[in-house]
């Protein structure tokens, strides 16, 4: 490994993010193989539709766990707003749409990533619930059941969507950030112009890990 990377997460952080990106990504494909007339070649391809339906079911309870240690584990961090600074970074984007002379200082979570983590979080326990009722849709009334596919509906779009945003601003949007969530190290370059309060909150507690030397330098 390189000398002087950073760790920004740990191999617990990187399971839990793909346990979730993962679960969600196979509910995307399988629920718009049983959604949609066009995308049926999907549920062919999986063996027909009543083993699709299986899939995205017992996906949906392995998602429900990733959700649940995904939200213990980051809501301190990324759940929370800290105001003056997030407000100060939403009201200029982050400098992602137009140039910024000084992008304001955040910790270890952006807004942007906060929001994302938000709509997973709410949404993805909307998803949940929804699709256990769908599950088992004779044991609940059937006007109830009819909002739970229109619910369900609408947690998948904001889900999908926040998705593409984050898959790009995790790549080609942001150079550099991809190696946080497959290696779990980054550059210091990265990491001052990204999140430079909490490269200094690292550098200050004395957590900050650097390849090459022992835990706590700096």
């Amino acid at each position: 490994m390189k000398r002087g990377l950073i760790q920004a997460t740990d191999w617990y952080e990187r399971l839990v993010h793909w346990m979730l990106a993962l679960s969600c990504l196979a509910l995307c494909f399988t629920g718009l193989g049983m959604m949609f007339h066009s995308f049926n070649f999907i549920g062919t391809l999986m063996g027909g539709l009543v083993v699709t339906k299986y899939v995205h079911n017992f996906t949906g309870l392995f998602f429900l766990i990733a959700l649940v240690l995904a939200i213990k584990m980051w809501w301190h961090e990324a759940g929370v707003f800290s105001m003056p600074e997030d407000m100060e970074w939403m009201m200029c984007a982050g400098g992602y749409l137009w140039h910024v002379d000084k992008v304001p200082e955040v910790g270890k979570y952006n807004p942007g990533q906060k929001m994302f983590f938000l709509a997973v979080a709410i949404f993805g326990a909307v998803m949940v619930v929804t699709g256990i009722v769908m599950w088992f849709p004779l044991n609940f009334p059937s006007g109830l059941v009819r909002w739970m596919f229109v619910l369900h509906a609408l947690g998948f779009v904001v889900i999908f969507g926040f998705f593409f945003v984050h898959l790009y601003l995790g790549t080609i949007g942001s150079p550099g950030s991809a190696p946080a969530m497959f290696s779990g190290w980054v550059t210091r370059a990265w990491l001052k112009k990204q999140h430079p309060k909490w490269l200094k909150e690292m550098e200050e507690k004395g957590t900050l890990v650097v390849s090459g030397e022992e835990e706590g330098s700096h």
